[in-house]
């Protein structure tokens, strides 16, 4: 098992019940994949650093977990396909 920590913005228009169903979502494909989630830190609304497809804001997660290797690659695609995903990125948290 790695130390891996993810951060992902979600789009501002979604309400509170959508953002909370998206980080369970994610959670659950960290755990149903074997991974264990040792911390899930909301940051909420923030001013994103630069424009996205028009938009100026996002609701930031970070997320550290424990996984095997293949993990990250099923949490990247299901961050791809799920719409409400405006940025991402997964990283070994190793040295």
């Amino acid at each position: 098992m790695r130390k891996y920590e993810t951060i992902f913005i979600l789009h501002p228009s979604l309400d509170e019940e959508a953002i909370k169903a998206n980080v369970e979502k994610f959670k659950g494909v960290i755990e149903n994949g074997g991974g264990v989630i040792e911390n899930i830190d909301n940051w909420g609304k923030r001013k994103l650093a630069y424009e996205i497809s028009k938009v100026t804001e996002g609701y930031y997660t970070l997320v550290n977990f424990s996984a095997d290797p293949e993990l990250p690659k099923e949490l990247d695609r299901v961050f791809r396909i799920t719409d409400s995903v405006i940025r991402h990125i997964i990283v070994n948290n190793e040295k």
